[in-house]
């Protein structure tokens, strides 16, 4: 499945959530410090339910001390300023899908980081600012998880 890297995320709701993602999609979760948060956070832990010890999370120091644990992977930034669509892409295991913080987006310089494959947009109206962060990388990462097929998904009427 896919890699999603969060660069220095604030809001620990978004990363709960984008915890409970990585649970249920078999997706793995890279967060790059500075967090704007304690890991301990209550909110960071009521949305991602009880599904902490189901997702693969990993925090690194940095972008380049994320990346070099993904070798080979090819690297999509995500960010509004570009107009290649994220639908645009062919994705392969091991992907890795790149955000930026919740005010800002991904700063320049990770954004020409020499690992950086592309940059991606998710298509939005006029005069809107951005999207959540967590439904973000939901919308990508169910993409790239569509597009392998649903690889280890539960067959229909599976329960947990």
């Amino acid at each position: 499945m896919v890699h999603v890297i969060f660069h220095e995320p604030r809001i620990a709701g978004n990363t709960g959530n984008a915890i409970r993602l990585a649970a249920v999609t078999g997706a793995r979760l890279h967060l790059v410090e500075p967090l704007g948060f304690d890991f301990e956070d209550a909110k960071l832990r009521r949305a991602g339910l009880d599904y902490h010890d189901l997702a693969e999370v990993r925090i690194h120091p940095d972008i380049d001390t994320a990346l070099a644990t993904l070798p080979g992977s090819r690297v999509f930034a995500f960010t509004a300023r570009t107009e290649t669509s994220f639908a645009d892409v062919e994705y392969r295991r091991d992907d890795v899908l790149l955000f930026g913080a919740e005010p800002t987006g991904l700063p320049e310089h990770v954004l020409a980081h020499p690992r950086v494959t592309a940059h991606l947009r998710i298509p939005m109206l006029p005069a809107r600012r951005s999207l959540n962060l967590a439904n973000s990388a939901s919308i990508a990462v169910y993409e790239a998880w569509r597009q392998l097929g649903y690889e280890g998904s539960a067959a229909p009427g599976e329960s947990a």
